[in-house]
């Protein structure tokens, strides 16, 4: 699956700061990889439509079993709103069981700046 291109459901105002979030989940097996790479559509489907969120890209390596996500937000409050919300609440607790390793970091940067470059995001979660 190739990179899902940076998707900006809603526009950041000019020089305002932002909440970005990248993630990085590794499956203990394919079959992991595959429940992870189905639930894909309706969370991605849900981050386009929800309140607060400048934007989410996904990276996947389904055959390494590796997806990295990476996100921008108008702030943590509005990223946890959505962290909980349906369809990705329910999902992430179902994919937990599948996961061999699970890293995330968050960090501020100008709404100028977005798209954040993979390699950036690569650089912070390793």
């Amino acid at each position: 699956m190739p990179t899902l291109p940076w998707t900006v459901p809603n526009t950041p105002p000019p020089h305002t700061e932002v909440h970005v979030f990248a993630s990085r989940f590794e499956t203990r097996s394919l079959w992991g990889a595959l429940r992870f790479f189905l639930k894909t559509p309706s969370i991605w489907w849900q981050v386009s439509r929800a309140p607060g969120a400048y934007g989410a890209s996904l990276k996947a390596e389904p055959l390494r079993r590796t997806f990295w996500t990476l996100s921008a937000w108008e702030s943590p409050k509005a990223l946890s709103v959505f962290a909980r919300s349906r369809p990705h609440g329910p999902a992430a607790r179902k994919l937990s069981a599948h996961m061999r390793d699970s890293k995330f970091v968050s960090w501020p940067a100008r709404s100028d700046d977005l798209p954040v470059d993979w390699t950036e995001v690569q650089r912070r979660l390793t």
